[in-house]
């Protein structure tokens, strides 16, 4: 049968209101919280290519197939004639086409004190020293336009555990020694 009596729940540290060493704020200067910054122009730069070559691969497509349809012998069977084939060449294309036109654009930046992390469109985590001691290196500008509204830059990283690698960036995400310099 449940009592009535109250239950005492102990308080976290000594009595007195004094809290234990291990809860006091540590000293020394303050640590700056990491930021992230979304890559907004560079996706948008990838998506909006990656849509103009799926369009004009489908335009090739079709062009293909209507020439095989209108063609002496052309209203035989697909597996007769190569369709099929032309038509899984053609998936092909359009998927390994559209992941090397997405691959550079990094979802986006992370800095902190201590390091930066620019997180690449599929999920991978690229660790580098912090944005004042990256070795970044321009490799091309890209002006707003049809396929960004801000400029866009192709940045090569290098240093860390992550290593080389090159990301389409929003400009001004990452500090670029521009080539020439």
């Amino acid at each position: 049968m449940a009592s009535s009596r109250a239950v005492r729940i102990p308080r976290a540290g000594p009595p007195g209101g004094t809290a234990p060493e291990s809860a006091a704020p540590p000293s020394g200067p303050p640590t700056e919280p990491s930021t992230r910054r979304v890559n907004r122009a560079g996706a948008q730069r990838a998506v909006r290519l990656t849509g103009i070559y799926l369009v004009c691969l489908a335009a090739l497509y079709a062009g293909f197939v209507l020439l095989q349809r209108t063609t002496p012998g052309g209203t035989s069977s697909g597996a007769g004639n190569g369709l099929d084939a032309f038509t899984v060449l053609a998936v092909i294309l359009a998927v390994g086409g559209a992941v090397v036109s997405l691959h550079p654009a990094a979802r986006y930046v992370e800095t902190s004190a201590t390091s930066t992390v620019v997180v690449g469109r599929w999920g991978r985590r690229h660790t580098y020293p912090p944005i004042g001691q990256l070795s970044t290196r321009e490799i091309r500008r890209y002006p707003a336009g049809i396929l960004s509204n801000v400029p866009v830059v192709s940045v090569e990283i290098a240093g860390g555990p992550s290593g080389r690698a090159t990301f389409l960036l929003e400009e001004g995400l990452v500090p670029a020694d521009r080539p020439g310099r």
